[in-house]
């Protein structure tokens, strides 16, 4: 089957398909029993996803059991500034941890080094585009600069990223010197995943949302841009997703400015602007994950309100952001046969 030919391609090319295709933010990952006993197999979460034999089980155990259109590769947005020299460790109960950003911490970042530290990641990809059914669509991913930045201020997250924001403006030269060390590491990483099997590749700018005006112009739009065109420039059919979350408002000015195919919607937006929107570029989301942790009616409900919503135009079907660990794998199951439904 060719790349286009797959649902997910065919809707992310324009194509209205009934009913939808569906995958789900986050699918391999702690809600699923098969999950969690392979990650105790790994001394690290770093090291989970650089074992191209977990991590190529991982992503595959969620197709098994339920049959997603579309799956996307199992890693992280921090292998990224990893790879070219960020010291970055993952704490338990705390997540990603970064050294705090300085100057001379940037000054030792070695772009050179990125390409055989994600082999590893790559060989991943490759594997999965032999094993998956025929039909499933890969994909594959990077964080986009402004989030993946958001943790190096501090060190580690904060609440609505107030050290990364107040980090911004006091030294903005600062900031944009590591975002543009993510930009040509991202655009290279991207462009390595599509090489080895990759259908299409998204974008998570999980911290977009917390941006001022002029802020997500510089912080969001321009880096993703620059990565959009940098992708293109070697692979000028790439299909590229957006997910700025919380950026509804904004989505308009976030398509223009970035020349990304297709958006992702988290499960705030209101309807209308997501209509807006889907009448320009195919639109993915946005059930609100909290009703696959509820279950019953509250899921009916919403899958019922998105697909009445959207049917009108091209819809990826997928959550508002990550299913989470609390998730309960029946009633993933249950989604998938509602969407299906139509």
């Amino acid at each position: 089957m060719k790349s286009q030919d797959r649902a997910v391609m065919r809707v992310l090319a324009g194509e209205k398909l009934w009913p939808p295709p569906i995958w789900m933010m986050r699918q391999a990952g702690r809600y699923l029993p098969e999950y969690r006993k392979v990650r105790a197999k790994a001394k690290n979460f770093l090291d989970f996803c650089y074992s191209p034999d977990l991590a190529t089980e991982v992503t595959l155990q969620p197709i098994r059991r339920y049959g997603f259109d579309a799956s996307i590769l199992f890693s992280d947005i921090f292998v990224v500034p990893d790879a070219i020299g960020y010291p970055v460790r993952f704490e338990e109960g705390r997540g990603p941890v970064l050294e705090p950003l300085s100057s001379d911490l940037l000054n030792r970042l070695e772009q050179d080094k990125a390409e055989d530290h994600l082999k590893p990641v790559i060989e991943t990809v490759s594997r999965l585009r032999a094993e998956l059914p025929e039909e499933t669509t890969l994909l594959g991913f990077c964080g986009a600069p402004w989030t993946v930045a958001c943790y190096s201020v501090a060190g580690h997250t904060t609440q609505d990223q107030v050290a990364a924001r107040v980090g911004a403006y006091r030294d903005p030269d600062l900031m944009q010197r590591f975002i543009d060390q993510l930009i040509e590491a991202s655009i290279s990483y991207l462009i390595r995943q599509l090489d080895a099997g990759a259908d299409a590749v998204q974008i998570f700018d999980t911290w977009a949302g917390v941006l001022d005006e002029a802020g997500f112009k510089r912080w969001s739009i321009e880096p993703t841009r620059q990565i959009v065109e940098g992708v293109r420039a070697v692979r000028p059919d790439a299909k590229i997703i957006g997910f700025p979350k919380a950026s509804s408002a904004r989505m308009i000015a976030y398509i223009d400015g970035t020349g990304v195919d297709a958006v992702g919607f988290d499960w705030t937006a209101p309807d209308q602007v997501a209509l807006d929107v889907q009448k320009r570029v195919p639109i993915q989301g946005n059930l609100d994950p909290m009703r696959l942790v509820a279950g019953g009616k509250a899921l009916e409900d919403g899958v019922g309100h998105v697909l009445s919503t959207f049917d009108k135009g091209p819809l990826i079907f997928n959550l508002g952001h990550g299913v989470t660990p609390d998730a309960d794998p029946e009633n993933v199951a249950r989604m998938v046969e509602l969407v299906r439904k139509g």
